[in-house]
This record gives structure tokens, sequence and C-alpha cells, in this order.
């Protein structure tokens, strides 16, 4: 399984919306494209929300940004991550 980030943006309109509800929502839909959500955050500044998830690859975590977006109303950018310990090997920093 790939890590990836996703931060959220609300829009004016799904504020008036938000509740646990959306969360069990969001968690089944990510569970439904294959994904496990490690931890979600909600924070403060250009991004409302940020979710750190596993996925077997892009296609399903690509699937399930815009399922989100289509089932909340919630607009994800999605991008992946590694460790960066991992990152180090991959570019040959090792120490």
């Amino acid at each position: 399984m790939a890590t990836f980030l996703m931060t959220g943006r609300y829009s004016a309109e799904t504020i008036k919306r938000i509740s646990g509800e959306r969360t069990t929502k969001g968690n089944e839909i990510i569970q439904q494209c294959g994904g496990k959500v490690l931890a979600v955050y909600a924070t403060m500044g250009e991004t409302d929300l940020l979710a750190i998830v596993e996925f077997p690859g892009v296609n399903e975590a690509i699937k399930a940004s815009v399922a989100l977006n289509k089932a909340l109303g919630i607009t994800f950018s999605t991008v992946p991550a590694i460790r960066l310990e991992d990152f180090d090997k991959l570019v040959g920093a090792e120490s």
C-alpha cells in the first residue's frame, strides 16, 4: 500500500452540512476505493482537512478523491508521500 496526503477544502455550502455522518461517509468511500484511513486532522489556513491514507496505487487514490468531492462537496488535493528514510534510499542519500 502507498501513502497519500489528502488536503481538503470546504466550500461555504459544505460548511453548513458539517456532521459526524459526513466523516463516516468519507471513511466508507475511502474503504470502497481500496484505501485505509490512518489519520484525519482539521486544520486552519489554506486547507481545512488533512488526511493521511493508504491506497493500493494512484488510480484508487484519484478515484477516492473524486468520489469524496461528489459525495461530500469537499475539494481534495491528493499527493503521494513516502517516508524520509525511503526517500533517502531512492535518491541515493543513505548515510
